[in-house]
Order: structure tokens, then C-alpha cells, then sequence
């Protein structure tokens, strides 16, 4: 049962931008990627909204998302998320089969 987060990251004069390119750049976000349990770590950005950045994270498990919550890279997030300003907003779901995929084009 994976477990998908949209973390809204929101700042001012383009920080949450910032943070995001120094996610990717210093290797935080690969490393995030590397975790056990990780499905997904990639952020995007809302087009009616630049002091906004989405980023979508997935784990496998519960277990899998409560050990990269005590990992040395959260740290390493909550010091940045300090240094741009950033605050949050968090959506949580567990995703189940989609009965809509007759709508959706491949």
C-alpha cells in the first residue's frame, strides 16, 4: 500500500523555486530517491502560482515514510526550508485502483 504526499512548499521573490534547484543540486533529492522505500520524489511547479512548488513524494509503506521522517536528510530539508523561508501545506493519500482509466489517454 504506497502512500503519496503533495507537500506545497510556499515562500516569497522566488524562494520556493530556490529550494527546489538546491534540492536536485546538492543531491538531497537523490539521495531522498535512494531511500528504502521511496517510489517518487519529484517536484513541479503550479503555472498560476510561482511562489509555489508541489512536490509529490511516495513510500511503500508507513514504515518506509516514518523512517525517512528520522533520517539525517530531514534535517538537511528543515534547514533549507528555514533558509528560503518556506512554509507548508500537506495532502496525504493512499491511492487505490482507478476506475477512471477508461478516460485516460495512453
Amino acid at each position: 500500500m504506497s502512500i503519496v504526499m503533495n507537500l506545497y512548499y510556499t515562500g516569497q521573490n522566488g524562494n520556493a523555486r530556490k529550494f527546489a534547484k538546491e534540492m536536485e543540486e546538492s543531491g538531497v533529492a537523490s539521495l531522498i530517491r535512494a531511500e528504502d522505500g521511496n517510489e517518487r520524489y519529484e517536484y513541479f511547479f503550479p503555472a498560476d502560482d510561482a511562489e509555489t512548488v508541489l512536490l509529490i513524494d511516495a513510500w511503500r509503506d508507513q514504515e518506509a515514510l516514518d523512517s525517512h521522517h528520522h533520517s539525517p536528510l530531514m534535517r538537511r530539508i528543515a534547514e533549507l526550508r528555514d533558509k528560503y523561508d518556506l512554509h507548508m501545506r500537506a495532502e496525504r493519500y493512499i491511492p487505490e485502483e482507478n476506475p477512471d482509466l477508461e478516460f485516460i489517454r495512453k
